[in-house]
Order: C-alpha cells, then sequence, then structure tokens
C-alpha cells in the first residue's frame, strides 16, 4: 500500500515536520515562508468554497464586482437570466486584466489591450476586426472564454471554487451550517449589505487573522481590554477576575469553522443591567427580551421563530453564536454594542483576508443587516459596525497590531524556530439540551476550537 508523502520545502522540511499534532504546536515559519505561500494557493486557494461577496452587491444585470480567490483576481458578475457567474479576470489573449474596474455595470467586459470582449457569464464575444477573425481560427469562440469557477450562494453570500470536483458547500461547513444558518438565515427576506466594502493592505502573513477567527477568545482579556475600560462592551471594573464570565460561553468547531456562541444572560446583565433573573426565563421570553444580533423588531422577530427550529431557537436564548469564522479565510462579527441613547444596538461585520504574498493581505470588510430593516435602523447599524469592526473600527485597531509583528518574527533565523502553542485544553462539553451538532467546548473560551482551524490547514497542506 502506498503511504501518503507530505510535500516539502527545497530545504527538506516536510510540511509534516511544521507540526506537532501530540503537543498541538505548530511552527512559527508557517507564518512567513515563500514556500509555503505558494503550497497554500494550490492546496488550499484552488480547492476550497471562498467567499467573494452578497448578491445585494450585484441587483441588477450587468452588475460586478472585482474580488480575489487567492491572489487570482475574479469577475462577480450577474447576467440577464438572474444567474450569478465567477470568472477569472485574466485575457486568455495575452494576459491582461479584463475589467481594470473595482465594480460598475457591463453587459460586455472589453479588454483594454486589444479588444477581446466577454460576456458577464464569462464567454467569448469576439475580438475587432471580426472578418480578419483577429481570434485566430485555431480554436472555435466556445473555447476562448474566461476560465469559470464553480458558483454557490449561501443565505445571499456567493461562494466560489476552482476546484470542479469539490464536494457541495455543505460538506465544507459540516455540522456548523446548523449555526450558519442561525446567523443568516433567520429572516424570510435575508440579509443585504450596507454599502460598497472597505479595503485595506495589512503588512501581514494571512494565517495570522485567519486562525485568530476561529474562536481566539483568549485574547480579549488583553488585547482588547480597552473595549471594557471605555464601557463599549459594558462596564468592567479593574478586577481581572470580572472578566471571567465573559470569557464563559459555547465554543462550536467543525472542519476549521468555529463560532464563539456567548451567553445571552451574560450578555443581558453586562448590557441591559436589569434586575430580572435571565436564567430562569424561558426560551421564547428570552429571545424576546433579548433578541439575536439583527433582529430588530417584531416583525423580524416573528420571523426568526417562524423560520428557525426549536433546537436553533434554543442556541439563540442560551447563547447566540456572535463571533468566529468560515474556513479557511472569513472572519464574522455579530455584536451586540451600547448605543449613545443608552439603547442596545447590533452591528454585522463580515471580514475576508485575501492573501497577497507571504507577508501582505488584502482585508476587505462588509457590513450587513436584514434586508426588511427599518431604513432609519440601518444607519445606526452601520454606524455600530463601523465604529466597532471596520477598518478604522476600535476592534480591528487592536487586532491589526499583533499581526504584522507576528509575520516580522516568523521571518528571523531565531524566531522561525519558535511554535504557536494551542495547549489551554477544556475538552468537549456539551451542556444539558446543547443540540448535537459539531464538537462543542462549553465554559471558559480555550485553544479547543481553534485548534480544529490548524488540523483542517494540516489535513490540506500534507495531502
Amino acid at each position: 500500500m502506498l503511504k501518503k508523502v507530505s510535500p516539502a520545502l527545497r530545504d527538506g522540511t516536510r510540511i509534516e515536520d511544521l507540526f506537532n499534532l501530540e503537543t498541538r504546536e505548530v511552527s512559527l515559519s508557517t507564518m512567513y515562508d515563500p514556500e509555503i505561500h505558494q503550497i497554500e494557493m494550490e492546496k488550499i486557494f484552488t480547492k476550497v468554497w471562498l467567499l467573494l461577496g452578497h448578491a445585494s452587491e450585484i441587483p441588477k444585470s450587468g452588475d460586478y464586482v472585482v474580488r480575489y480567490m487567492g491572489q487570482d483576481e475574479v469577475i462577480v458578475s450577474r447576467d440577464r437570466k438572474n444567474e450569478i457567474h465567477v470568472s477569472l479576470n485574466v485575457c486568455p489573449h495575452r494576459g491582461m486584466h479584463v475589467c481594470t474596474s473595482e465594480s460598475g455595470n457591463a453587459q460586455v467586459h472589453k479588454c483594454i489591450y486589444h479588444g477581446w470582449a466577454f460576456r458577464p457569464d464569462g464567454s467569448f464575444v469576439g475580438a475587432p476586426l471580426e472578418k480578419e477573425k483577429m481570434h485566430g481560427e485555431i480554436y472555435p469562440k466556445e473555447k476562448l472564454g474566461l476560465k469559470k469557477a464553480r458558483v454557490q450562494l449561501f443565505h445571499g453570500l456567493i461562494f466560489a471554487t476552482w476546484n470542479q470536483e469539490a464536494a457541495p458547500l455543505e460538506d465544507q461547513l459540516g455540522d456548523m451550517k446548523f449555526y450558519y444558518d442561525i446567523m443568516f438565515g433567520k429572516t424570510h427576506g435575508g440579509m443585504e449589505v450596507l454599502g460598497p466594502p472597505q479595503r485595506l493592505t495589512i503588512p501581514a502573513n494571512w494565517k495570522t487573522a485567519g486562525e485568530q477567527a476561529a474562536c481566539d477568545g483568549f485574547h480579549t482579556l488583553t488585547l482588547h481590554r480597552s473595549q471594557f475600560d471605555i464601557g463599549n462592551f459594558g462596564n468592567i471594573s479593574d478586577s481581572m477576575d470580572e472578566f471571567i464570565p465573559i470569557m464563559q460561553g459555547i465554543n462550536v468547531a467543525q472542519k476549521g469553522n468555529a463560532l464563539r456562541c456567548i451567553s445571552a444572560a451574560t450578555t443581558f446583565t453586562s448590557l441591559i443591567g436589569s434586575g430580572e433573573d435571565f436564567t430562569k426565563l424561558s426560551d421564547d421570553e428570552r429571545v424576546t427580551k433579548l433578541p439575536p444580533p439583527g433582529i430588530v423588531n417584531a416583525q423580524l422577530l416573528a420571523e426568526m421563530k417562524e423560520r428557525l427550529s426549536p433546537e436553533q431557537i434554543h442556541v439563540c436564548a442560551v447563547a447566540p453564536p456572535q463571533v468566529g469564522n468560515m474556513f479557511p479565510n472569513v472572519n464574522l462579527l455579530f455584536i451586540y454594542a451600547p448605543l449613545p441613547d443608552g439603547t442596545l444596538g447590533s452591528g454585522y461585520v463580515i471580514h475576508t483576508i485575501n492573501p497577497m504574498g507571504a507577508d501582505k493581505f488584502q482585508w476587505i470588510t462588509w457590513f450587513l443587516c436584514e434586508k426588511d430593516t427599518p431604513e432609519e435602523v440601518k444607519d445606526v447599524i452601520r454606524a455600530v459596525a463601523v465604529q466597532t469592526g471596520g477598518t478604522s473600527g476600535l476592534i480591528e485597531q487592536d487586532d491589526s497590531d499583533t499581526w504584522p509583528h507576528m509575520t516580522i518574527a516568523a521571518k528571523g533565523a531565531w524566531g522561525r524556530t519558535e511554535t504557536l502553542k494551542y495547549q489551554a485544553i477544556g475538552g468537549e462539553n456539551r451542556p444539558e439540551g446543547w443540540p448535537d451538532k459539531a464538537h462543542v467546548y462549553a465554559g471558559l473560551s480555550k485553544d479547543d476550537a481553534q485548534w480544529h482551524w490548524w488540523l483542517q490547514y494540516h489535513e490540506l497542506m500534507t495531502q
């Protein structure tokens, strides 16, 4: 029987050698190595489903946006049949980018170099001087279209993959789909973007942000301490012990996907401050008094109760999913936040972490809300999201300060010999009544869920 051989670097180091699965350690060199980066592009970013945006960004026929799949630019467009297509933004004639704008509307995309033209579905229209057949006669027009990726929508989110043999997106999400359905599928109208996304280039390896998104709750105690000091997430005294309730919750993980389901009772107490014992309320009473982020009125609450199963309602009542990821490069932030008038607001933020090299990634940030949210409330939701999770947001200013430091450390001759350690192990702990979905780690947020990200990375990189 043939034994699987792990890919190796030029110096003979196998990818397998960068991990110690028994002690839960990963070589810091993974956070900067051009060879590893190229293997990632092949083993991960050409194989898995990647998030490119939301269908509400391109509502009309001919609408398009330009995004990235790994380091490949792609055109995400809607055709006259209302279907969404993802095509490689590389002209098959001489390699020029076909679209040089970030977004727009066009029924024909024309390359500025030699004028080759393509429809929104990527098919080839023709080249100038049609009678002269400037596109040649070796290949028929049907063979000269843009390279196409497979596309799948998930509650309006646009995913694509180059892998023509990949299983459906649901397989990549696994049991975690149960929780993502709660986040993105609560209402009849679904979600929509609140304007175009923000973009920022960060001088760091994409994995520094990617693996943190998979339920690294521990850094909240120190890196985000200022958020509590200024009252952005409730009132906490100077005692570190008072942070412990904030760190309590239920982490769920599978196949590199992870979510922090934060205690509704803790949120209710810290943000609303009522003397009522939230834990003694029924599930229905809980979600009525503290609806999940984004459910801003009675209509949306009724829709949520209709669309979600009793198990999903129970999750919302006990600990709604709020922070986490989708493997490999998506960060989710569905948060509550006090508003200036003293009421409770919420913000929906999605980030993608697009690698642009071993030490650089593009950070794209979308702000979303339920489509049927009243217009005056949408402005408030966007303001909350920008303040917390936007490019200039208080949370992201903290996070983006650490990632370049980690990348620089990984370049050092001695620094790269260090290891990333995920040894704070709580073990699986499924609370009574919690659904039998994915791996569940209740209690103080430790390294268990985050380690799943590296296990999935390891599996793909050593194939």
